[in-house]
């Protein structure tokens, strides 16, 4: 077990992350299309942190949502990462060179929009350059990792209205915020991965 006391420790979470295979869904699932994100790590006064983004209402699927940076993949890409690496430039302002990619975690599914989720989890070295696309998002939101790790291993399914529809979804509340849907399921994937292995004191 790594000891790990709030600090980021990304070249230990790499190699949890890059000891496993992740789980991918089926590139022809019928009906969806793909997207790549990024799970962004940063260290804010020696905390470990989640960056997250609240979309807009002028985006067109998931408005007002906390979701990571990220977007469907496109001919011109040459992988899911470059997919991943242009769009959060595009939405956040953050270069490749304040980038490092540590790993993946497993493929998710969204269900309103039908896409392929193929999430990459990445250290974020600097928030020099960092700037929102206000077509697309809101604002920015960075949330201590532990926050996360609070429930155990027990996965928690809480009924989630939007747009009249209710959603039983797994869901983290952080202050006024209120993370669900895939995102908070790509969280509850990154600590089922990394649970045993990173030890946050306090949770």
């Amino acid at each position: 077990m790594v000891v790990f006391d709030q600090r980021c420790l990304p070249d230990a979470i790499g190699e949890i992350l890059n000891s496993r295979e992740p789980r991918v869904v089926d590139a022809g699932t019928s009906g969806y299309r793909h997207a790549g994100v990024l799970v962004p790590l940063l260290e804010e006064d020696g905390v470990c942190k989640v960056l997250f983004t609240q979309r807009t209402n002028r985006v067109e699927h998931h408005k007002g949502q906390i979701s990571f940076p990220g977007g469907g993949v496109e001919e011109k890409d040459g992988s899911v990462e470059e997919t991943v690496l242009r769009e959060t430039y595009e939405e956040i302002g953050l270069s490749e060179e304040n980038i490092k990619l540590l790993g993946r975690i497993d493929d998710a599914l969204t269900v309103a929009s039908n896409y392929v989720i193929h999430p990459f989890v990445g250290w974020i070295g600097s928030m020099d350059g960092l700037a929102t696309n206000p077509a697309e998002v809101r604002q920015v939101i960075t949330v201590p990792l532990a926050v996360f790790y609070g429930g155990g291993t027990e996965r928690r399914r809480y009924p989630v209205e939007y747009e009249g529809v209710i959603y039983e979804t797994a869901a983290f509340e952080y202050g006024d915020f209120m993370i669900w849907g895939a995102t908070a399921r790509m969280m509850e994937n990154f600590v089922e991965i990394t649970g045993d292995k990173l030890y946050l004191p306090g949770n």
